[in-house]
């Protein structure tokens, strides 16, 4: 039998149901698309507290337009059931791909961690905590994007010091242990609970397991930080370091931001990638043979590793032979030192220089002054767009950048931190335009490349057309 939410959402079928509510595939009548929609329990219906927490829910994620925030839609009522509509992420959660593959390559919880960091960051500006942060509130969409959802026990920092005491929030396996006392929480709990997803993602494990809610509780308010590297040997230092000061006992031993927490993996990723300009030196344990590793329960705690490594000898030589190759390859790339829009891909390099942002529907400039940064040779700067609490579209028709290129490009390479806008390429024959359309509309990723189509002009445009949040273009490459 049909049934219709509202007059216009088709219920499909469940997806998901927790302890207040069930979460329905449904489709949308009137736009013609599918949502998830989220109903409350009948039996909370009636109760005033529960009624209001769940629209706090609605309203709190409403303020929160991010990439990586699953967004809220519409909300109402009918027949008494509350709603929520939320757009529809078609994918598994972090919990789910977890328990599919086991612990995950190191760059990719840094690609997650960074991702979700952002998002709960975000949040912290708005004014919100989410109490709640788990993997299972992590989708992935079919890009493999990061969404945060499930804020039902969000709360606003200002009312935080007003939670009741002995009320204890959350789930047991990413409670933080001041949550866990029924005490005051602030945005030092979703601090600590993304370290227990950090911990999770790296070691496939949570840090403390149970038979039951107050057990593993306890353990979280009790209990000693355990090892990541014991786990996990083969993970960088810093990034262990990182998480295990997030699981301090007490709020103030921890990060002080979410911000701090996002920085410090961004630096731990740029090590990864061989980049200068994070402090410190990103070390590594080499993992123990798989035969000789004793059960976790039995390992001692190893001390940490410092110094430089005694390599076996086919492995130093394997070393010595990359210390050449990449010496050859950057005696080749010198002669590039003086070009910050040139590209190692292959083809003859085209200097492209940032020259202004285009806002042809009006706006505040969109960051003029920093249209250089896109196309000085350096990842960790960027342009930057507004940020648009809702989609774009809502407010222009888009906004973008404008590079001059020194010849004519047959690819445009775009690289960002903040993936997930759509955008395309355009050309032209000055900033102003007029422009047309010479690299096809679509989704861009981390590092995005349009093979461009007769792409005769001294102007390109990179326009972005859908975007919620703010964009970046850390760097603008070419090559003819």
């Amino acid at each position: 039998m049909r049934q219709l939410i509202a007059g216009r959402y088709e219920l499909k079928q469940i997806v998901g149901k927790g302890g207040m509510s069930t979460v329905h595939r449904a489709f949308d009548t009137l736009l013609e698309r599918h949502v998830a929609l989220k109903i409350l329990h009948a039996q909370f219906g009636e109760d005033e507290e529960y009624v209001e927490r769940f629209r706090r829910e609605a309203r709190a994620v409403a303020q929160l337009s991010h990439p990586n925030i699953v967004t809220v839609i519409d909300r109402g009522e009918e027949d008494g059931k509350q709603f929520i509509v939320f757009e529809l992420v078609d994918g598994e959660n972090l919990k789910e791909l977890v328990e599919r593959g086991g612990p995950l390559p190191v760059r990719r919880v840094l690609e997650l961690g960074l991702e979700v960091g952002r998002a709960l960051a975000f949040a912290h500006a708005q004014g919100l905590v989410h109490r709640d942060v788990k993997p299972q509130n992590v989708l992935l969409n079919d890009e493999g994007l990061a969404k945060v959802t499930d804020f039902g026990i969000v709360r606003s920092l200002d009312a935080v010091g007003q939670t009741q005491t002995g009320t204890v929030l959350g789930t047991s396996h990413y409670i933080a242990p001041e949550q866990a006392r029924g005490e005051r929480v602030d945005a030092q709990t979703d601090v600590y609970s993304f370290g227990v997803v950090l911990h999770e993602l790296l070691t496939g494990e949570v840090p403390y397991a149970g038979d039951n809610f107050l057990s593993v509780a306890m353990k979280h308010v009790n209990d000693p930080v355990p090892s990541v590297l014991d786990a996990r040997p083969d993970a960088p230092l810093r990034l262990a370091s990182l998480i295990e000061r997030s699981l301090a006992k007490q709020p103030s031993g921890r990060p002080a931001s979410m911000d701090v927490v996002v920085a410090e993996l961004e630096a731990v990723r740029d090590e990864l990638d061989g980049k200068e300009g994070g402090e410190g030196t990103m070390i590594m344990r080499r993992p123990a043979a798989a035969s000789a590793r004793p059960p976790r329960q039995q390992r001692q705690r190893a001390p940490r590793e410092r110094g430089v490594p005694v390599w076996p000898l086919p492995v130093a030589l394997l070393l010595l032979a990359a210390v050449v190759v990449g010496g050859l390859l950057l005696a080749r790339d010198s002669s590039d030192s003086g070009n910050p829009g040139a590209t190692a891909d292959a083809g003859q390099v085209v200097e492209l220089s940032g020259v202004g942002a285009y806002d042809p529907d009006g706006g505040d400039g969109e960051h003029d002054d920093e249209a250089g940064l896109a196309t000085d040779g350096d990842p960790a700067t960027f342009w930057r767009t507004s940020t648009y609490r809702s989609q774009l579209s809502a407010f222009k028709s888009g906004v973008g950048l404008v590079v001059e290129a020194g010849g004519t490009p047959e690819r445009i390479v775009v690289t960002t931190d903040t993936p997930g806008f759509t955008a395309e390429i355009r050309a032209g024959g000055s900033p102003e335009g007029p422009f047309t359309t010479v690299g096809a509309s679509k989704p861009v990723g981390p590092s995005t490349s349009w093979e461009l189509d007769d792409a005769d002009a001294t102007h390109y445009l990179v326009w972005i057309t859908e975007l919620v949040g703010s964009a970046h273009l850390n760097e603008v490459r070419a090559a003819g």
